[in-house]
């Protein structure tokens, strides 16, 4: 199992007030996991109902931060020294029975893959924050999930880190 259960009260703000990053310095995390995936040190990092992504020139960051302002892009591509970088971000909206079930199944997704983390914050089985990493070909891909159980919205991002 994956999961860790968060001591950290859950405070549901909403999918719209998560913004992104490149190069965000290191935040304060409630708990981080070291994997090498295809040869890659990366760094999973749980910052609450957000996250940080560690991987090569990529520090990667959805979180709701000071001074900026909230809204996730659909799209950002990127290009470093040896590297092309894709984001995409998408929210989804659940009915109260759908809602649960999906939240199950990225529980279940996270616990089953080799190289997740998430974590599952007090009073609220379905008030969950997942990341999984694993190489693709010669690239690198991750996708995280900041569930939202109040309005029922699951914010689920894909990144991919290729080598040029």
């Amino acid at each position: 199992m994956n999961g860790i259960a968060l001591d950290t009260p859950y405070l549901d703000t909403d999918a719209d007030q998560l913004s992104f990053t490149l190069g965000h310095p290191a935040r304060h995390a409630l708990a981080v996991r070291d994997v090498t995936v295809g040869g890659l040190d990366v760094q999973l990092r749980l910052l609450g109902a957000s996250h940080q992504v560690c991987a090569g020139p990529v520090r990667e960051t959805v979180a709701c931060l000071p001074g900026v302002s909230g809204g996730l892009p659909g799209a950002v591509t990127h290009d470093f020294a040896d590297w092309h970088y894709s984001f995409g971000a998408r929210v989804d909206t659940h009915g109260a029975a759908g809602f649960g079930a999906e939240v199950a199944r990225i529980r279940d997704l996270a616990d089953a893959h080799p190289n997740s983390l998430y974590g599952v914050f007090p009073g609220s089985a379905d008030a969950v924050t997942a990341l999984t990493v694993e190489q693709d070909g010669t690239a690198l891909t991750w996708r995280t999930w900041h569930t939202y159980p109040r309005s029922r919205r699951i914010v689920a991002t894909h990144t991919r880190l290729e080598a040029r």
